[in-house]
């Protein structure tokens, strides 16, 4: 019998069914591809020994106070690069349908043929322009959507995993011409803020962190990996001018991941109104005020590209006192809307922030290029981040 389209009825294609194949080694071998990719990218550099990619002006010296690094917002830039459509070098990883038409993009294939449960179109802050090396740190965005990404680096991705599948190199395709990842004038570019969340309790004299595995059943994006928590792309609340310049601001995108990923709240946020009221919405309210009395700190770490599917992370750390994170945390979630925490039961709030667990992550569990990065990089950073 032919395999049918569980969202049309219909039978699929051959080129379908093939994208399917592909998109199914994909998911299920996405730690090893990535580790294999990063060879595409000798010449480029890569963040404490692992795949990450990045670029010398995008690690700093040594963790940055969050509140240090400037943004700047142009609306109005243009879209540079490749985009991902079926008119460009994508046209090898869409299939064709039954009328003969080609998918247009790997967004809308996804949408037909495979969509996880969390796949919206939602607007983004474009990523332009990065140095975060001192004295001034930057970040400069345009406007851009979620989909951007998918169209570009988790179709390259699926590019990388059709060639390894049949043992050889995709010479002239999506891959190609992008050329180097790094380079954000080459393509669209989403930024996730990645956080590894450290509780730090001082009576013990003892830190743990939190891991995140994600659901491949759940997200488009990194499925069946492991990552810190909380992670979120940069993005307003809502569609709207007065949330895009209400939501322009790094803290308050974590905070929002934090409601979501931690405290289960729904990613629009009913109940708290649109424009948000930071002041006046609880968690963000209660962190603000351990931000200022010191009992929350802040941090950006670096900046880095995926080498398989070219997601871009601001790797950030926040540390947090026991008894602020106890109490904002008191309702947390075991399972949310994109996975489950890891090592989360009563009386034990994730693993212990020690250089074995942190090396047994980074180089043996399968975790996201990013989250190894990050966790690397704070280990290497221990006196700043917990003095």
């Amino acid at each position: 019998m032919a395999a049918v389209n569980e969202h049309t009825g219909r039978a699929l294609t051959e080129s379908e069914r093939e994208w399917l194949r592909v998109r199914s080694y994909l998911k299920e071998h996405r730690h090893e591809l990535g580790g294999s990719a990063v060879a595409e990218f000798i010449y480029t550099t890569r963040v404490a020994g692992t795949p990450l990619l990045s670029r010398p002006e995008w690690i700093p010296a040594e963790p940055l106070p969050l509140d240090a690094v400037h943004l700047d917002f142009r609306p109005d830039a243009p879209i540079q690069g490749v985009d991902g459509g079926g008119t460009t070098t994508a046209k090898s990883v869409l299939p064709i349908r039954a009328d003969g038409t080609r998918y247009p993009n790997y967004s809308a294939t996804m949408a037909a043929l495979g969509a996880p449960a969390v796949f919206e179109n939602r607007p983004t802050y474009r990523l332009l322009e990065a140095d975060l090396s001192r004295p001034r740190a930057r970040l400069v965005f345009g406007r851009g959507c979620y989909f951007d990404s998918i169209d570009t680096g988790e179709a390259a991705a699926h590019e990388y995993a059709a060639a390894q599948i049949v043992g050889r190199r995709a010479a002239d395709g999506l891959r190609a011409a992008i050329g180097d990842p790094t380079d954000l004038t080459r393509r669209p570019v989403n930024l996730a803020i990645s956080t590894l969340s450290i509780r730090r309790d001082l009576t013990a004299d003892a830190s743990t962190f939190l891991l995140h595995w994600r659901d491949p059943a759940k997200v488009g994006h990194a499925g069946g990996l492991y990552q810190v928590i909380p992670v979120g792309v940069f993005q307003p609340s809502a569609d709207g001018l007065t949330n895009e310049r209400n939501d322009f601001d790094l803290w308050r995108c974590i905070v929002r991941e934090y409601a979501e990923e931690l405290l289960g709240e729904s990613e629009d946020h009913a109940g708290v109104g649109s424009p948000i009221d930071y002041d006046q919405w609880p968690i963000a309210a209660r962190l603000q005020r351990a931000v200022r009395d010191g009992r929350v700190r802040a941090y950006c770490l670096g900046l880095g590209v995926d080498p398989l599917t070219f997601a871009t992370d601001l790797l950030t750390a926040v540390v947090i006192d026991a008894e602020v994170f106890d109490e904002t945390f008191r309702d947390a979630v075991h399972h949310n809307s994109e996975g489950q925490l890891v090592n989360w039961r009563p009386g034990l709030v994730g693993h212990p922030f020690t250089g074995e667990l942190i090396e047994r992550y980074a180089r043996h569990e399968p975790i996201q290029a990013a989250g190894a990065a990050l966790l690397r990089i704070a280990q290497d950073s221990r006196s700043v981040l917990l003095p």
